[in-house]
């Protein structure tokens, strides 16, 4: 029914930049809020940015000043600019989409991940 597709992990030296991508499609009702988070090796999974409905943005301390999160809701998309990429920025990032349903019920859905590695 619903599937989410990002795109735009790879490869980078530290101080570069990425701009990952994830595209929601099939049957979708509404968006509410949608978000980033990543999973380093051996790590718990953290949230790294989230943008609400009403454009409402949050961060992860340690990627303030340096990650956007922005949405382009006629696409069903939301993206991560990241910039002053830092080793420690390694990690699969994995976006996750809050859908509402036509019972104004929320179900959450998750991409298939993305290879982030900050490396000289």
């Amino acid at each position: 029914q619903v599937q989410l597709v990002e795109s735009g992990g790879g490869l980078v030296q530290p101080g570069g930049s990425l701009r990952l991508s994830c595209a929601a499609s099939g049957r979708i009702f509404s968006i509410s809020d949608m978000g980033w988070y990543r999973q380093a090796s051996g790590k718990q999974r953290e949230l790294v940015a989230a943008i609400s409905s009403g454009g409402s943005t949050n961060y992860a301390d340690s990627v303030k000043g340096r990650f956007t999160i922005s949405r382009e809701n006629a696409k069903n998309t939301v993206f991560l600019q990241m910039n002053s990429l830092k080793p420690e920025d390694t990690a699969v990032y994995y976006c996750n989409v809050n859908l509402l349903t036509e019972l104004m019920r929320i179900r959450s859905y998750w991409g298939q991940g993305t290879q982030v590695t900050v490396s000289s």
